[in-house]
């Protein structure tokens, strides 16, 4: 009976040792987040967040991952976004479980978190990580309303053309609609949305957020390119609403989008007190 007993905690020991290679910053930070940095064995070159997951093997970039050196990590499971297609075949062709995730919206976000969670065994973590989101979320509302937001994606000093922004098809909208504002770009495409600087001033926006993160300890080199956004002929230059988040987090979809949405929160705060 001893033995019996020994055996099956020897067994069950070996069953919940997991492996895990993350193939996107988003999935890395949730496993994290999560409590399981110890299982992941291998995971990107972007995967810099929290520290210590930038010492873990790295097996490529997004368009570079290596499948040889992900087998090489013999993962018990391999956690992805719904991108690389090919890659992603490859691992199941070879019977490597894979779980891939759309990070797109919040809810999917939310949903990832929750799966992720319920693989690990950490149910009751992923639901508080989720009820976090959803009351930062509750506390945008009706700060200041109806306004015209735009959210810039790696802006430059250069506004002639290619100026990204956020379409309606990402967590942006979400938390824009949940502060009861709007999207100052609307399209019924989920492509990226690139625009030049007369569609800009056509759409007359109130608020500017430019998400710099390249530009984190860089003041001077920010303030240039707010300084360019600030002489265009639009209601965000008029009242000075032009802002910027320099911070990484900002363009990452993992249950971090709770920082971004308090330095969003700030900002509408911000607008209201003017």
């Amino acid at each position: 009976m001893k033995k019996l007993l020994l055996l099956t905690l020897f067994s069950l020991g070996l069953i919940a040792e997991q492996r895990v290679v993350t193939l996107a910053p988003s999935v890395n930070e949730i496993v994290y987040a999560l409590g399981e940095g110890k299982s992941v064995v291998a995971n990107t070159k972007f995967c810099d967040y929290p520290l210590e997951s930038q010492k873990v093997k790295k097996i490529g970039g997004y368009a570079s991952i290596s499948l040889e050196k992900i087998l090489k990590a013999k993962p018990t499971v391999v956690i992805s976004q719904d991108y690389d297609n090919a890659l992603l075949n490859n691992l199941k062709a070879l019977n490597v479980k894979t779980l891939v995730y759309k990070t797109n919206t919040i809810s999917d976000i939310k949903r990832t978190i929750l799966s992720i969670g319920k693989n690990f065994d950490k149910t009751q973590k992923a639901v508080q990580i989720v009820d976090d989101i959803d009351f930062s979320l509750r506390s945008l509302s009706n700060i200041t309303k109806d306004k015209k937001i735009l959210i810039v994606i790696s802006p430059r000093k250069d506004l002639s053309n290619q100026i990204y922004v956020t379409g309606n098809f990402l967590y942006f909208e979400d938390i824009i609609k949940a502060s009861n504002n709007k999207n100052a770009y609307n399209s019924k495409s989920s492509m990226q949305p690139v625009i030049n600087a007369e569609k800009v001033i056509s759409m007359n926006p109130d608020i500017i957020i430019l998400l710099g993160a390249f530009f984190e300890g860089k003041p001077k080199e920010l303030e240039e390119v707010k300084n360019a956004w600030r002489a265009m002929p639009i209601n965000a230059s008029k009242y000075d609403n032009i802002y910027a988040i320099d911070k990484e987090y900002a363009g990452i979809p993992s249950h971090r989008v709770v920082n971004f949405i308090e330095d969003f929160k700030k900002i509408l705060e911000n607008v209201r007190d003017k």
